[in-house]
């Protein structure tokens, strides 16, 4: 457990936080060595129904899906149903005849796009910006969130055989850019395995792990536990925030027909901590074996070459970090911007859901927020050297 010293700087940085109009609420837990050493809540999940942040209080994951997905595709790989150099095309046809945007002009692929390409975010695949490549993906959003309450909205494998026609930043393989690769993976995954990729998830992860508020959408009666999201007005106060985002239902009241790989879930953060406890336990949890201990070590570690390497420390507050599987995996503890552990691996998400795990220590932080353009917080990052200060 720890000390009360600790304790009492976590709880009274949570709450200056929560003060200054930071965030809302949120939840923190720390396992360490499978064991519960924290947990702590405070604020409210709902500010204008003075509903308090609870332990069961549900959470729109957004990109904290995207390690979730990447545990699938290595389900997948251990059974020998996917080649990680398989080409995208060979699941998903609009992945055939791709171009690339080039000084303004678009030219043939040097090769197609691969699963590993994917898993590494140096696919050229991108969620937005400047250049074509960054325009045709934002049209081909607006399309999806026009369409998203009507009666024909896109699916998960409509989506990405669009993403697969929409021009690559790059060439794949060359360089790296955070972006879809993830909703195409979900999408891969359906392919292979004959089902949704939420039914996937739920029979292969959830059931067997015991998530049982984890998922694309929620029932009726859960959805009183869903944490309200919040956004900075001019005033440096919080006001409510409903938009929907990335495809993804803000209400999350209904069966979506896309299927997020990269941004959909939502869950609580006991659920989210029995898939972090699994990794950590070499793939295994409460008498289950997910994955294999030599293909989580895989799972866990940085893939990405020189030039990608070099794209990636464009991001200044992950300096220190490399990048594979769908997270960033800490190489360098004395260039980054924060107390870590070498080796650790995590990510965020869009409204600030977090999570990392440090085998080094047997160690998993989980922090749970809905903010609007969150990430990682300044918040997060003092919580977290707060634990890391301590650790021997």
């Amino acid at each position: 457990m720890l000390d009360q010293t600790l304790i009492r700087r976590l709880k009274e940085t949570l709450k200056t936080g929560i003060e200054n109009r930071e965030v809302a609420g949120a939840n923190l837990l720390l396992i360490q060595e499978g064991n519960e050493i924290f947990y702590h809540e405070d604020g409210l999940a709902d500010r204008e129904a003075k509903l308090p942040i609870q332990r069961d209080t549900l959470f729109r994951l957004y990109s904290m899906t995207k390690p979730v997905t990447a545990v699938a595709v290595m389900i997948l790989m251990e059974r020998g149903q996917i080649d990680l150099f398989d080409p995208v095309s060979k699941f998903l046809p609009g992945f055939k005849n791709q171009r690339v945007e080039e000084n303004g002009r678009l030219i043939p692929v040097d090769r197609e796009v691969n699963v590993y390409d994917l898993l590494s975010m140096t696919s050229g695949l991108v969620y937005g910006g400047l250049g074509m490549a960054g325009r045709e993906t934002e049209a081909l959003f607006q399309e999806i969130d026009r369409r998203l309450l009507t009666d024909s909205p896109l699916s998960t494998l409509e989506i990405s055989n669009r993403l697969g026609q929409c021009p690559l930043a790059f060439q794949p393989g060359s360089s790296w850019a955070y972006g879809t690769s993830a909703d195409v993976l979900g999408a891969v995954v359906e392919v292979v395995s004959g089902m949704r990729f939420g039914q996937f998830l739920q029979k292969e992860l959830f059931e067997p792990l015991g998530m049982k508020d984890t998922g694309f959408w929620l029932p009726e009666e859960k959805r009183i536990r869903l944490a309200k999201t919040y956004q900075n007005d001019e005033n440096g106060d919080l006001m409510l925030y409903t938009g929907n985002n990335l495809g993804i239902v803000h209400q999350m009241d209904r069966d979506p027909a896309f299927e997020s790989g990269g941004a959909g879930l939502v869950s609580t953060i006991d659920d989210y901590a029995k898939f972090a406890t699994m990794l950590i336990n070499q793939g295994h949890f409460n008498g289950v074996q997910i994955l294999q201990p030599r293909t989580v070590h895989y799972f866990s570690s940085a893939t990405l070459h020189a030039d990608q390497q070099k794209a990636f420390d464009s991001w200044h507050t992950l300096r220190g970090h490399s990048y594979g599987s769908l997270m960033r995996v800490m190489t360098d503890c004395k260039k980054a911007g924060f107390l870590g552990s070498p080796g650790e691996y995590g990510w965020d998400g869009w409204l600030g859901a977090y999570f990392c795990n440090c085998p080094q220590e047997k160690l998993t932080f989980l922090f749970m927020i809905q903010k609007k353009d969150a990430g990682t917080t300044a918040l997060t990052r003092k919580l977290r050297n707060i634990i890391f200060s301590s650790l021997q």
